[in-house]
C-alpha cells in the first residue's frame, strides 16, 4: 500500500496547485478526524479535473482528481486501531454521495482488513447507480480476489444483462466457471426467444465448459450467419481443447478459421 500511495501522491502533485497540495498535506498531518472531514469537503479546496493519462492502476483510468485525492486520503488513515479505522470508513460509506462512493469503491482493494469490505463491494454490484456499479466491476481487483463464485457470477451476469462490455473486468477469464457458462447459455436463450441479440464476445467465458447444450448454442451462432457470431463460435471451438467439438463445427459452412487473439476484434 505504501508504494501505491506514493505513486498516487506523485500523480496528484502533477495536477494541483501548491496551495491545494499544502491543504492536502495539512489534512493528512492532522490525523484521522481531519482526513475524514477533508474527504467530504475536498470540493471546497481543490479544483476538479478528469485525468485521462493515469498509469498507476487500471482502477484509476479516467478517474477525476477528486477521486484520486479521496483515495489518497483513505490510504493515509492510521489503521493501528482496527475499530477506529473501520468505523471511519464505514461512516464514510454510510453517508457517501455518488462521487464519494465511487472513490470508496475504487479504493477497496487497498484498504486494510479486506474481508471486512465484502458487503460494501457486493452492495455496489447491486447498486442501481451505473457509476457505482462500474467502480466495482471495471478495473477493480477486489472482486477477482475476494468474491465467491456466486458473487462473481452475479456481477458478470448483471454486466451482460445491462449490455456493458466485460473486457475491462479484472480476472475475467481466470474466474470463468461452469455455473456461469450455464447461466450465459440460459440468458442467451431468453434473448433469442425474445428476438433480441446477445453480445458475441460473452461466449469466450464458456470456452472451457463446452457441453452438448453449449455446442447447440455454437451451432445456432453459426447458423445466424452474423460474422461476429460466427467468429465467436469458431473461437470457442478452436480454444476449447476438445478435438471432437472442433471437428464438428469445422464442418459447418459458416465456420471461420480464426486465431485465439481474434477475441480482441469482437470486444
Amino acid at each position: 500500500m505504501t508504494e501505491i500511495k506514493e505513486t498516487l501522491f506523485q500523480e496528484i502533485k502533477k495536477n494541483v496547485s501548491q496551495k491545494e497540495l499544502e491543504w492536502i498535506n495539512s489534512k493528512i498531518s492532522e490525523g484521522n478526524n481531519s482526513i475524514q472531514i477533508a474527504f467530504i469537503s475536498i470540493t471546497r479546496f481543490v479544483k476538479n479535473y478528469e485525468i485521462n493519462n493515469v498509469t498507476i492502476n487500471h482502477n484509476f483510468k479516467n478517474a477525476s482528481l477528486y477521486t484520486l485525492v479521496r483515495i489518497y486520503f483513505l490510504l493515509s488513515l492510521d489503521s493501528n486501531s482496527k475499530e477506529k479505522y473501520l468505523k471511519i470508513l464505514d461512516d464514510l460509506f454510510d453517508t457517501a454521495e455518488n462521487n464519494e462512493a465511487i472513490a470508496l469503491i475504487k479504493g477497496l482493494i487497498f484498504f486494510n482488513f479486506p474481508e471486512h469490505w465484502k458487503i460494501r463491494a457486493t452492495n455496489a454490484v447491486r447498486s442501481n447507480v451505473g457509476d457505482v456499479f462500474d467502480a466495482i466491476t471495471f478495473g477493480n481487483y477486489y472482486p477477482k480476489m475476494y468474491f465467491s463464485e456466486s458473487e462473481w457470477n452475479q456481477m458478470i451476469l448483471k454486466c451482460i444483462f445491462n449490455e456493458k462490455s466485460i473486457n475491462k473486468i479484472e480476472g475475467l477469464i481466470e474466474r470463468a466457471n461452469e455455473s456461469l457458462a450455464k447461466s450465459i447459455s440460459d440468458l442467451a436463450h431468453e434473448r433469442w426467444a425474445a428476438g433480441r441479440t446477445f453480445p458475441p464476445y460473452v461466449w469466450q467465458l464458456v470456452t472451457n465448459f463446452v457441453d452438448n447444450n453449449i455446442i447447440n448454442d455454437l451451432v445456432f451462432l453459426l447458423d445466424s450467419k452474423d460474422e461476429q457470431n460466427c467468429i465467436a463460435a469458431s473461437l470457442v471451438a478452436v480454444n476449447c481443447n476438445n478435438q471432437g467439438v472442433l471437428e464438428r463445427l469445422k464442418k459447418h459452412q459458416n465456420f471461420i478459421e480464426v486465431k485465439s487473439e481474434k477475441w480482441d476484434l469482437i470486444i
